[in-house]
């Protein structure tokens, strides 16, 4: 069975007094199971986002304790910040990370809301994909009227809380919890300490867009007048058409701006269905999934523009910081960086690099900690506070920091002189691919192409040999943890027949995984081997040697992983699975001995050619 991993963010109205921050983060840690990643206070904002994860019945385990703690030590009446809140803990959201649906932690937060709302005696909310009903999906909508105004909200029946009583507890407020994607809280930076430069420009990108305006008169938008419908006059927000009647209007931005009109009003509490004549007109916002608004943080003495992507796989970090770069420059302003708050997914921080590489005419499939630390130069990310790439991004490739690679060169050459049976020939064989590929991808990321053509197969190759370098580092811990794993079944008794029975078993199982991680380095060896052979014939020819050393040393991976896995098939008494092994093992190895013969037939010419 998968593991069930579940992240849980709840965000805190204290970023100033990291004492009782302490107190609630310390709650969160005495809870076996969870595992606190990240604890990212702000001054300004006086909030604090805690990050944590576990298996599911710890984080709401832990969630709870945080908010019981943050009850009794946090006191909302005498808070003050520049953050939307509604409560001492302002949301708790539930992340699906592994092994679990959006259904699953929406019911993780039903739980945690019920507990909450009997033992705590607090009013909850639920939003996002826990939302009891449609209009509480938006957080914003939930949490209008924040604080101050919670209080006249709960006696208002269409608010009456989803858990606890609807009463205002002025101590706490009320807990906003849900399920939701992963959001990135993400802050662009400007040179200016004017907050509506900032909220300008947060306008134009969040979806919900802003009051339509013309006639400017500079290029800050809120420098124009006001459009409000009027009977039989419906202007479009963004454009300068105008329409007899609504209908047209709709029809207009769904066709021509690819807009739904009557949800751009809804996101600005405005029922189309009532009427709009005397409404006033909205224009779209850039980008959907993107939540925006505008604040000036005196630690930085900058303003920024505070940004929640709800979902980063519609609108990314860097689609928002281009579209501001633009606008910034129209305003006569300048972006000096950016922040993400609290922790981000590895994906969109990758995505990010590469498309920065791209830009600069360099290949995006180089070693990942050189795709990270573009990121972080490209974006600024590093601008007003430091980012720790291996604190900061969540889900970074897999790494045994213990394991055989994270050995210096030398020493790993001493441990495999040692008279110990592992590590081996299996690893050495991983290892040899490895290296095999590093070089195809060398070569390939090196070499000026001269035509389209040979610019896509030197990247195509680029990226095979990136890949499958990545896949046999791995690798080559893989094969003597697959060993091993074979040493240990063989220890286990066998003083009864049952015991005999699973240790059997066992044993088979462990010589299987035994030959399947070296068939999986022979196969990846073999696409090394393809990656070398095009650097070969495309690449540089002053690096003609390193694209055929590569292909040697990947070949070396195919022939050794296929040893490996020929010598423990002799302990298997399964013959349909030997026979089917014999067989693909044959048809690789033919397959890699006529790709060996061609390279270096093409390599030695190409050198005969320089040598004159």
């Amino acid at each position: 069975m998968s593991q069930r991993v579940v992240e849980c963010v709840p965000n805190f109205s204290e970023g100033r007094d990291m004492a009782k921050m302490r107190l609630i983060t310390d709650a969160v840690e005495t809870v076996a199971g969870v595992r606190l990643l990240d604890v990212d206070p702000g001054a300004d904002t006086n909030r604090t986002v805690v990050t944590f994860v576990g298996d599911p019945d710890s984080v709401v385990e832990a969630a709870f304790r945080a908010i019981k703690k943050a009850s009794e030590v946090i006191d909302m009446r005498l808070h003050s910040g520049s953050h939307p809140r509604m409560g001492a803990c302002d949301v708790c959201p539930f992340i699906p990370v592994e092994g679990m649906t959006m259904e699953d932690c929406a019911e993780l937060a039903r739980r945690l809301g019920q507990r909450v709302g009997e033992e705590l005696g607090l009013p909850v909310y639920l939003y996002e994909q826990a939302a009891a009903v449609p209009e509480r999906q938006n957080l914003a909508v939930v949490r209008k009227g924040e604080y101050e105004g919670l209080e006249e909200k709960l006696k208002d029946p269409r608010w009456k809380p989803d858990f606890g009583p609807a009463t205002f507890v002025p101590t706490f407020g009320a807990l906003i919890t849900g399920a939701r994607e992963f959001l990135i809280a993400y802050n662009i930076t400007l040179n200016s300490r004017d907050k509506a430069h900032a909220t300008d420009i947060a306008f134009e990108l969040r979806e919900k867009g802003r009051v339509a305006r013309r006639g400017q008169t500079s290029a800050f938008y809120s420098s124009g007048k006001e459009l409000k419908y009027a009977e039989g006059l419906f202007p479009c927000g963004n454009c300068h058409e105008d329409f007899a009647t609504f209908e047209a209007l709709e029809a207009h931005c769904q066709g021509v701006h690819g807009y739904d009109l009557r949800r751009l009003l809804k996101l600005n509490d405005i029922d189309a269905g009532k009427g709009v004549v005397g409404q006033k007109a909205y224009k779209a916002g850039l980008f959907k999934e993107c939540k925006a608004i505008g604040w000036y943080v005196d630690t930085y003495k900058r303003a920024q523009l505070s940004i929640n992507l709800t979902n980063y796989n519609v609108t990314s970090p860097v689609d928002v910081l281009e579209a501001t770069r633009r606008m910034a420059v129209d305003r006569g302003l300048v972006v000096t960086g950016s922040e993400i708050v609290g922790l981000v997914p590895f994906k969109p921080l990758l995505d990010a690099g590469r498309h920065y590489l791209k830009l600069q005419g360099k290949s995006p499939f180089v070693p990942v900690e050189d795709v990270l630390e573009n990121a972080v130069f490209s974006m600024g990310l590093a601008d007003v506070a430091p980012f720790d790439i291996p604190k900061k991004v969540l889900g970074l490739p897999k790494v045994y920091e213990q394991g055989l690679m994270a050995m210096k060169a030398s020493d790993l050459v001493t441990e495999v002189s040692r008279d110990t049976p592992a590590p081996g020939g299996g690893s050495i064989a991983a290892l040899a691919g490895a290296l095999g590929a590093s070089l195809s991808s060398m070569v390939a990321n090196l070499t000026k192409p001269k035509n389209e053509d040979q610019a896509a197969k030197l990247l195509a190759a680029a990226e095979k040999a990136h890949r499958v370098r990545e896949a046999l580092v791995l690798a080559v811990d893989d094969d003597t943890n697959a060993f091993n794993a074979y040493m240990d079944a063989r220890r286990l008794p066998q003083g009864t027949e049952a015991e005999k029975v699973a240790r059997e078993a066992a044993m088979l199982e462990g010589l299987k995984i035994a030959v399947n991680v070296p068939f999986a380095t022979a196969k990846l060896s073999f696409e090394a081997m393809e990656a070398a052979a095009v650097a070969i014939e495309h690449g540089n020819p002053a690096s003609i040697t390193d694209g055929m050393v590569g292909v040697q040393m990947a070949f070396a991976g195919v022939r050794g992983g296929i040893w490996n896995i020929l010598i423990n098939l002799k302990d298997i008494h399964d013959p349909a699975y030997n026979a089917q092994m014999k067989a693909d093992c044959a048809a690789l190895l033919a397959q890699a001995e006529t790709l060996l013969r061609q390279a270096i037939a093409e390599g030695d010419k190409r050198l005969e050619k320089m040598l004159g």
